[in-house]
């Protein structure tokens, strides 16, 4: 360990003896002055035991008040007024020894003790805020930053930098509560975003640290606001036991949707106490999905997972709570039968699927036998075993599907709404849940993104008027169990993902909130297989409401389940498994080298 390295211990010890030696000279610069220079021998005979009683009195005082335990460089006003309480406890002590013991002590000029009581003071207390001045002279040379949010948090990291806390050193707060712009914190001035641009010409504010929550689109017109005001380096602060952490933006952040109607307390009646058993439960969505249903107290869940790894992750991530890890693929019907004999769960929510859209072109049978047949078969199964509730995880590109995986889901979706026609006395509700890209998931952009400006680019965007739909992993999942708790059966639910966002912005954004964008190239590669321009949720503007904003409903695509088996029986041995394909959706519209 070196030796340099601070510690409390070493702390208390510099303190120690510095309080000593200063102590000392205080004390005998006390008598010089006492006596005019010339102090007379008489009163030095005892200087000793009255200095070693008095120092001995100021450190048990010291550390009565806690003096020791404050790092240098974070000493307050409260420091202060503690080492005044301390000096005043330490110098009232002394004078009652002196009384008790007086024929011992004498003689003692006893205005001494008032000079020295002043000097001691004066002297220790300098010390302990010289650190503290020596940093703030050093400021010129940190990042100049304006704090984001006039707040308890702000202030205290404001206090915190001021000190010395990291490399940026704040000169100003800014703040859309028009009551507190004007007023000064901590001897900052506290600005409007009016104020703003001209304070951070003058003052060359190139920084700005963010101390409160806002919300995404917020977030977002907050930047842009910043730059106009010249400032390009924004990031998020917190402050952890004296330890600032500061993060760059993500664009997560600013691509967020937060659902305003949210209902966890109707998720947690419809999972808490049931059994739960989820397929492809090592999948971005249905790890997210395992999560979120051992977060709402679900009895035992059943984890169905054909990759090992993922099976692995997302067991080893929940072990506190043992879940049942099956290593098994959704097309092994009879695999999957006897799981479902032994522990007989009562929800079901099927993730399990290949979704990759060009992977799934290069791999039509296989994604055709997992995505269709391994959905066939949990659903069957599902009926079976008096599951009540059977949910389909479907997608956005089901709708007018140009590709086969989105092809697939939509076929998934018929069998969901349709199945009932073979099985009229089943009792278990089957609806299906479509959404668009979650943010983080397996298949997103945005990974690839972050990948690609780690090695320094390009970033390959596909075409520069490509848009999708974006929601943050949980709270698309979250919204899932949502849907499923008002299921009836046979609905496609539709969640609300909000506003189309071009991908080309996305990986801009990301690029400028690196400050790469003048560093990275981004490439446009073409569409690839299967590849729609703009993605869609709905296959008409018409669509049923439901109590949640966020959450609608589809219009039923009824067709004669009859028919549709035997079109799905033809699927498995044809040739021609695009053109069965097209027979099983009309709208199926291939496009082999995309728009």
């Amino acid at each position: 360990m070196n030796i340099l390295t601070p510690t409390q211990t070493k702390r208390a010890l510099f303190f120690i003896v510095a309080d000593f030696a200063l102590s000392l000279f205080s004390f005998y610069a006390s008598y010089l002055l006492r006596f005019n220079f010339e102090i007379p021998q008489i009163f030095m005979d005892n200087f000793a035991p009255l200095f070693a009683i008095l120092v001995s009195l100021k450190i048990a005082a010291f550390l009565i008040f806690q003096g020791y335990r404050t790092p240098w460089r974070f000493f307050s006003v409260q420091n202060l007024l503690n080492l005044v309480r301390a000096h005043l406890l330490a110098y009232a002590a002394f004078g009652v020894i002196f009384i008790l013991f007086a024929d011992l002590l004498n003689p003692f000029p006893r205005s001494v003790i008032f000079i020295d009581f002043v000097f001691s003071i004066f002297l220790l207390g300098a010390l302990r805020i010289s650190k503290r001045v020596y940093i703030e002279a050093k400021a010129e040379r940190k990042n100049l930053c304006v704090i984001i949010g006039a707040t308890n948090e702000g202030s205290f990291i404001a206090s915190h930098l001021k000190s010395g806390g990291g490399e940026y050193y704040p000169v100003a707060f800014l703040e859309d509560d028009r009551q507190k712009i004007g007023g000064m914190i901590h001897g900052f001035p506290v600005l409007g975003l009016k104020e703003l641009q001209n304070y951070a010409d003058k003052k060359e504010i190139r920084s700005a640290l963010i101390a409160k929550h806002f919300h995404p689109k917020e977030l977002g017109r907050l930047i842009n606001e910043l730059k106009a005001a010249g400032i390009e380096d924004v990031k998020k602060i917190s402050l952890f036991e004296n330890h600032t952490d500061i993060k760059d933006i993500s664009i997560e952040e600013l691509l967020a949707r937060e659902p305003k109607d949210l209902d966890t307390e109707a998720v947690a009646r419809f999972i808490s106490g049931k059994s739960v058993l989820i397929t492809g439960a090592g999948g971005s969505i249905g790890s997210e999905i395992t999560r979120q249903c051992a977060k709402f107290g679900a009895k035992k869940l059943i984890l169905v997972e054909n990759g090992e790894y993922n099976l692995y992750k997302i067991s080893d991530e929940l072990s506190a709570y043992k879940t049942i890890n099956k290593l098994v693929s959704v097309v092994d019907k009879e695999t999957l039968k006897r799981i479902f004999e032994e522990h007989r769960p009562q929800i079901v929510i099927h993730a399990a699927a290949y979704k990759h859209v060009p992977l799934a072109e290069e791999n039509i049978d296989e994604t055709i036998k997992n995505n269709i047949f391994g959905t066939k078969n949990t659903i069957e199964l599902s009926i079976e075993y008096g599951v009540e509730k059977f949910v389909l995880i479907s997608t956005d590109k089901a709708v007018r599907p140009t590709n086969v995986m989105g092809a697939t889901k939509r076929v998934c979706e018929l069998i969901a709404q349709n199945i009932k026609q073979k099985y009229p006395n089943a009792k278990t509700e089957i609806a299906a849940v479509r959404f668009g890209n979650v943010i983080g998931s397996s298949g997103s952009v945005i990974p690839k993104f972050k990948e690609q400006i780690a090695k320094g680019g390009p970033i390959t965007v596909t075409h520069p008027d490509i848009e999708r739909y974006f929601m943050l992993i949980d709270e698309a999942c979250a919204l899932v169990l949502q849907a499923a708790a008002i299921a009836k059966g046979s609905e496609i639910f539709i969640l609300d993902m909000g506003e189309r966002v071009k991908i080309l912005d996305v990986a801009k954004k990301m690029l400028e909130l690196v400050h790469k964008q003048n560093e990275i190239k981004i490439v446009f590669t073409g569409l690839r297989p299967g590849e729609k321009l703009i993605e869609e949720l709905l296959t008409d503007e018409s669509a049923a409401s439901t109590k949640y904003q966020s959450i609608t409903v589809a219009k039923e695509s009824r067709c004669d389940y009859a028919q549709l088996e035997n079109v799905l029986e033809n699927l498995k041995t044809s040739g021609d498994k695009l053109s069965v394909l097209k027979e099983l959706v009309p709208e199926f519209d291939h496009k082999l080298n995309g728009n």
